[in-house]
């Protein structure tokens, strides 16, 4: 404890007027000035050019750092001028990408603003800002879609480390990574193909199975309701199974426990409506064959509105654009024919044809002996309401991961009734990074997390514990409802996570190659 305390004590430190420390034992000729920074790093395999570096002033005062890795990603890295305590926490990128989303400074790991350096890219690709879901760039260009499927991540860690050794005189003594959707495949990718990139990674909701994902938002975009029915179709489904888990509260801890048929709806929902339901929860199959492991889960319904249907915003809806941009430019290999949302068949043969390309992508190794020997520690969440990426395939990757066990390097956290990412009825916010901080540097594994729940003026109207999948947080029965310290943990549900699909081969035993 002493060593790390001397460690952490030694990094510490003010850098005022953009000026950085004049002195390093990283063996990097160190930088004097925030605008020193703009030249070129050359970092083996990720040659960068810095072509920005400037100070920003205020109460967050930091050098804003950007530029590209050859051969175009692009980041952004912010290196605080006061506090900094030797943490980097870099962000994944969510969707197709394309964008840098401005990485924020975490609040809560340490005592003050600063103490971590932050980073974020648009792996590799930039989108037009009025077409998130563009993905031309990756018709004809193998690197780009290399850089998006599995390099990018990894060349930004590199780079922010060398950069930051350059400006504090040494490389962080701690680093993290936190990412959610195609954030979240990016943290399993980097602790199974690059294990040493990160000390701790947040991966939430993952897009773990991206040569089925693809294809499964092509199903739920083809089977759309409107959303007059969305809603009654979900009161009808919360008023059947809101009190399955044992406590009725507007949120379904666990959508397995319900078995509500939407044939009940006969009359106020067309029988073709009726039909699309049942096909949304199911999940896309080929003659009893599943085509992705999960479908819809039952009282993720409200989320159906701007996913599935179109909505400012989101053009066609969130699922019909990610399934025809991939299927037309991403998921085929280059020169083979693409496909769109209107062509793509969904039998074992169309899934097949994607696997040469996607296998790339997808973060499915169940080999995370690297990560452990490293000393990494992994918090992987999924929300049970999300409506983009079925947590039901999350579920199956930890079975056949730690066959249901939790490992000295990772754990599981299922929030109920949230959505993809954030937002729900009732939990819409779940935030791990500082337990995933006390793990790491403090050793003691998170044994529960505190889920938010916030109302449309950002008010925290509930809370409630999550605990280590499959335990489950059970009311006292006493005191609110909307107060996390009257829940325990009690046993799971005891469902049988391991799904049967068509996807089974895809999973790695091995250690994947960098």
């Amino acid at each position: 404890m002493f060593r790390k305390l001397l460690v952490f004590l030694v990094v510490l430190g003010t850098v005022g007027a953009g000026a950085a420390p004049a002195v390093g034992s990283s063996g990097l000729r160190t930088v004097r000035t925030c605008a020193d920074l703009v030249r070129t790093f050359d970092v083996p395999d990720a040659r960068t050019r810095v072509t920005s570096a400037t100070v920003v002033s205020g109460d967050q005062e930091f050098c804003d750092v950007r530029g590209t890795i050859e051969p175009a990603i692009g980041f952004q890295l912010k290196l605080p001028l006061r506090g900094y305590q030797g943490r980097y926490l870099q962000y994944g990128c969510g969707g197709f990408c394309g964008a840098i989303g401005d990485p924020a400074f975490p609040s809560g790991c340490g005592p003050a603003f600063g103490d971590a350096a932050v980073a974020a890219t648009d792996d590799g690709h930039q989108a037009p800002p009025e077409n998130p879901f563009d993905t031309t760039w990756a018709a004809s260009n193998q690197k780009a879609r290399d850089d998006y499927f599995f390099r990018a991540p990894h060349a930004l860690s590199k780079v922010s480390k060398h950069i930051i050794a350059a400006f504090y005189g040494r490389p962080p003594v701690k680093s993290y990574f936190s990412g959610c959707s195609n954030g979240g495949r990016e943290g399993l990718l980097l602790a199974q193909r690059y294990p040493r990139d990160f000390d701790g990674i947040v991966a939430a909701a993952p897009g773990a199975y991206y040569t089925a994902l693809i294809g499964y938002q092509a199903w739920i975009a083809r089977n759309t309701i409107p959303n007059d029915k969305i809603f009654l179709l979900h009161n009808a489904v919360m008023t059947a199974c809101d009190g399955n888990d044992g406590l009725v509260d507007g949120q379904i801890e666990d959508p397995r426990l319900c078995r509500f048929d939407p044939g009940t709806l006969a009359g106020q929902l067309t029988d073709d409506e009726i039909a699309r339901v049942r096909r949304l929860y199911a999940g896309p199959s080929d003659h009893g064959v599943r085509l992705y492991p999960g479908g819809q889960p039952y009282g993720s319904e409200i989320s159906w509105t701007f996913w599935l249907n179109p909505s400012e915003g989101f053009g066609r809806g969130i699922a019909a654009e990610l399934a025809d941009n991939g299927l037309k430019h991403l998921v085929h290999p280059i020169g083979k024919p693409g496909s769109s949302l209107e062509e793509f068949e969904f039998t074992t043969r169309a899934f097949r044809r994607l696997v040469p390309e996607t296998v790339k992508a997808n973060s499915l190794s169940l080999d995370l002996r690297a990560f452990a020997r490293a000393g990494g520690k992994l918090i992987l969440w999924h929300g049970a309401g999300d409506q983009g990426i079925p947590f039901e395939g999350t579920l199956d990757y930890w079975q056949r991961l730690t066959g249901g066990r939790n490992p000295s390097y990772a754990r599981l956290f299922v929030v109920p009734s949230m959505w993809h990412c954030d937002g729900g009825d009732t939990l819409t916010g779940f935030d791990p990074f500082r337990a995933l901080v006390s793990w790491v540097e403090g050793g003691q594994a998170p044994s529960k997390i505190i889920a938010e729940g916030r109302d449309q003026n950002g008010t925290v109207v509930r809370t409630r514990p999550v605990y280590p999948y499959p335990l489950r947080a059970r009311y006292t029965g006493s005191g609110s409802i909307d107060d996390a310290a009257n829940f325990v943990a009690a046993p799971g549900f005891g469902f049988d996570d391991r799904i049967r699909w068509a996807g089974e081969d895809l999973y790695r035993s091995g250690p994947v190659a960098p």
